[in-house]
């Protein structure tokens, strides 16, 4: 359930991504806002919201598993040498008000709130751009700022002692469909060989849609890429993957993400001149 309070985000006039900014949700998903359902340019549907393999995955947004100890993913918290534990410390990501609201996109600020207390005020600004009469983009810029009066740090499950789960950041629940959707970078496909690997952009390619990724900035691409396919469709961009990333009292983490959204299958010549023209705009 939600308030009538979510922006539909319109390409040319067509509508291709709902933003729910105050969804009302259990303590345990980690409440926040996020875009359900965003489609392609034909109305097919390239993402999913609270499925059951991982109820707290929430279309497209800003998840992480790890603020100073508490969830902002939702779900379970993985504990070192304990593994996956449920553990009362969810936090919830509190729209506050649009700087700017058009058919196009908006500039949004939020709170980042757990136990009471503010942790990170972010700045959120997403635009959706047509590139193509088949493809789109949503450009996905986020920034967190530590507002506490001490230093801050965002961890993962591989910076708490699971090997390949370095979660967390701006992340993408794809549609689950029979086959599992392919994956691919420039030089690499499947998920074992791209999970983990930093890309400029990585497409992800399911039965009539493809979904290309780019990282929009240095410090965006220098994280290394989350992926899984075989057990669910989706895709993440890592804050944390070896160590965990600190934010000194003041001070903001920048990240933007731009993704194509395209209709039928893109080969990697299609998809890089499109993630360029997306970038570029």
């Amino acid at each position: 359930m939600t308030t009538n309070d979510s922006p539909v985000l319109r390409v040319s006039g067509r509508p291709v991504g709902r933003y729910v900014t105050r969804p009302e949700l259990p303590a345990r998903l980690s409440p926040r806002p996020y875009l359900h359902p965003v489609t392609t340019l034909a109305g097919t549907a390239v993402t999913e919201l609270s499925p059951a393999d991982h109820t707290h995955h929430l279309g497209v947004g800003v998840a992480v598993p790890d603020v100073e100890g508490y969830n902002f993913w939702g779900g379970r918290t993985y504990v070192r040498d304990q593994g996956p534990t449920e553990l009362d410390n969810h936090g919830a990501q509190r729209h506050i008000s649009f700087q700017l609201r058009d058919p196009d996109g908006f500039v949004e600020e939020l709170r980042w709130v757990a136990s009471g207390a503010e942790l990170l005020r972010e700045r959120r600004t997403v635009a959706a751009t047509e590139l193509t009469n088949a493809a789109w983009a949503l450009d996905f810029t986020f920034s967190l700022t530590n507002v506490t009066p001490g230093l801050l740090s965002i961890g993962s499950p591989a910076t708490n002692g699971r090997p390949g789960a370095a979660y967390g950041g701006f992340f993408w629940r794809a549609r689950k469909e029979r086959d599992a959707p392919h994956v691919f970078t420039s030089d690499r496909e499947g998920e074992p060989a791209v999970h983990g690997s930093r890309a400029d952009w990585l497409a992800l390619a399911g039965s009539t849609w493809t979904l290309v990724l780019a990282g929009a900035t240095e410090a965006t691409r220098r994280d290394p890429w989350f992926v899984r396919t075989a057990e669910y469709p989706g895709v993440g961009s890592s804050l944390a993957h070896e160590e965990r990333l600190p934010i000194e009292s003041g001070d903001t983490v920048v990240r933007r993400v731009v993704t194509v959204v395209a209709d039928g299958w893109l080969g990697r010549d299609e998809a890089a001149a499109l993630v360029r023209k997306a970038v570029s705009q």
